[in-house]
């Protein structure tokens, strides 16, 4: 087995994930098979329980771990499936030793960072790197693992140690060290300043690391976005939902519709729509940011509301799916997005005026969504329907059947406590909904479409987190094509699309106008601000 380091320096976010992810695509292509462990060293056990403002997404693997967003970067370039053991957290690490401690496995020794917390580490990359994620028997060939933070963080020494242990445990010549770090330039001369990286890799070296030859420093210049693409036509899709302060939030629903969009040969606007806005209480209070927010689902070619949890911004999203409904809008409703639909179809054609979730309303009358049986209500982490869960269509002319290549099940993604009552499936479904996805028992609803809409469709699960470059999420592949008019670029084999026929040129940007308060800003990473080519070759 051979290993590959990434670290970071200087400060946090400098990519090294897209490098890590890249590196691990690199040598696919030279045809080695690859696996990707991602190291956090904080002290939680995992991101479940982490707000989406604090560290972004929580993104969900097959087996329910609930995990750092990092990993559905190696998913979606290496179409991996990962374990929740292929993120190690310095609580993980912990929990293992204590619990060996308290069974008397060190047999009496004082228990110590090292040698026992630095082995521990050590064992953990060792097994699970030996665990094939790419459906093939056998071990990878290359374990990519990036150590999350940046070095000299008080909290990332453990590993740094393990990490040095580990280099000469495998022996140098399988393991080579990736250091990622800022090199500022300063406005006034150009001049490209190098003593934070100095001192970073300082630090390094006095973890037992050594410098490489000048040769192997290599100057990456800043891009706008890695995927130089040509995108001929704009599709605008509004995003409403409860974090649009933040697009790390919902990377892996802006990186679907940007794989969809890709697939559709248009270029890709997201307008961000904070849901709270479009409630009639911010016309009295803030009616400029009221007016904002109406202007841009009113221009939207399509409407995506994303999972969530919590009741703010809740009446805003079903005025968006209201909206979207009445107007024949493209509409997407993901997790909580199927579950508004179904409490403003309930609301609006029903006539049902308290229709609520249990969630947001625990005395409604009539509860349309409520909380699934087998959830805890006193735990947080870990106490969800997680983890791909099958779906089986119960109309096989439906839309989704369809988009998905008339398949009779599909296995998605899950991360929810709520679900669609099933008492009142029968109502719902005699006024004009139609419940065409469920669970094995046919209880549990999975999807839901309008059948006399362009395009009405809302989804239990997280279609997101499987969408790849190249193998776009079906359901997202139907919400673009309907919001730029293309029905004929629905798949009908295996999710493959034919190539559209061109009808216009952009100027190559892929745009994000986010929307909070009335004010547009920049997202924090930029990732969906990127320069493409515009026919005539590849702009950065």
């Amino acid at each position: 087995m051979k290993y590959v380091l990434v670290t970071g320096g200087v400060v946090s976010g400098l990519g090294k994930g897209v490098t890590a992810s890249s590196i691990g695509l690199l040598l696919q292509a030279c045809g080695l098979r690859v696996t990707s462990i991602k190291i956090d060293p904080y002290l939680n056990t995992d991101a479940g329980t982490m707000s989406p403002f604090e560290h972004g997404e929580v993104f969900v693997l097959d087996d329910g771990g609930e995990v750092d967003l990092d990993l559905g970067n190696y998913e979606r370039f290496l179409d991996l499936t990962l374990t929740r053991d292929n993120n190690i957290t310095t609580g993980k690490i912990y929990q293992s030793v204590i619990d060996k401690e308290r069974k008397g496995d060190y047999l009496g020794k004082t228990v110590q960072v090292v040698p026992h917390i630095t082995d521990a580490i050590q064992e953990w990359i060792e097994r699970v790197a030996m665990v094939p994620v790419d459906g093939k028997e056998g071990p990878a060939d290359v374990c990519v693992i990036e150590l999350g933070g940046t070095i000299g963080d008080i909290e990332s020494m453990p590993f740094i140690e393990a990490l040095g242990q580990f280099s000469y445990r495998v022996g140098r010549e399988n393991f080579c060290l990736i250091h990622v770090s800022l090199v500022p330039v300063l406005n006034v001369v150009g001049e490209q300043k190098t003593k934070p990286t100095q001192h970073s890799v300082r630090v390094l070296r006095g973890q037992g690391d050594g410098l490489l030859q000048a040769e192997n420093i290599v100057t990456l210049y800043d891009v706008l976005n890695i995927w130089h693409i040509p995108l001929l036509l704009r599709v605008r899709i509004a995003m409403v939902g409860k974090y649009t302060g933040l697009s790390d939030a919902y990377l892996s629903v802006l990186k679907a519709l940007l794989h969809a969009s890709v697939a559709c040969r248009r270029k890709l606007v997201v307008d961000w729509v904070a849901a709270g806005d479009l409630e009639d209480v911010t016309a009295e209070e803030a009616p400029e940011a009221y007016k904002a927010a109406w202007d841009l689902l009113k221009g939207a070619d399509g409407v995506l509301v994303p999972g969530g949890f919590g009741d703010r911004g809740v009446q805003g999203k079903i005025l968006a799916a209201k909206y979207a409904r009445e107007n024949k809008v493209p509409y997407l409703g993901i997790c909580l997005g199927m579950q508004i639909a179904v409490i403003e179809y309930a609301r609006s054609v029903l006539g049902m005026a308290d229709a609520n979730s249990t969630e947001f309303d625990s005395e409604t009358t009539s509860p349309c969504v409520i909380f699934m049986p087998e959830g805890s209500k006193t735990h947080m982490g870990g106490t969800m329907r997680l983890g791909s869960r099958r779906t089986y269509f119960k109309v096989n002319d439906c839309k989704s059947a369809k988009l998905y290549g008339n398949v009779a099940s599909v296995d998605e993604r899950h991360r929810h406590r709520y679900e669609v009552n099933p008492d009142m499936i029968s109502q719902l479904e005699n006024a004009g909904l139609s419940f065409v996805g469920r669970d094995e028992t046919g209880r549990r609803m999975e999807i839901v479409e309008l059948p006399t809409h362009p395009y009405f469709v809302g989804v239990q699960f997280h279609p997101e987190f499987k969408s790849r470059p190249g193998k776009p999420s079906a359901l997202f592949l139907g919400l673009i094509s309907a919001a730029c008019r293309q029905p004929n670029t629905i798949p009908q084999n295996n999710g493959h699309l034919p190539k559209p026929v061109a009808n216009g040129t952009s100027n190559g940007h892929v745009t994000v106008k986010p929307h909070q308060n009335g004010h547009a800003f920049k997202p924090s990473n930029g990732s969906l601000n990127g320069v493409y080519s515009n026919g005539n070759g590849v702009h950065f």
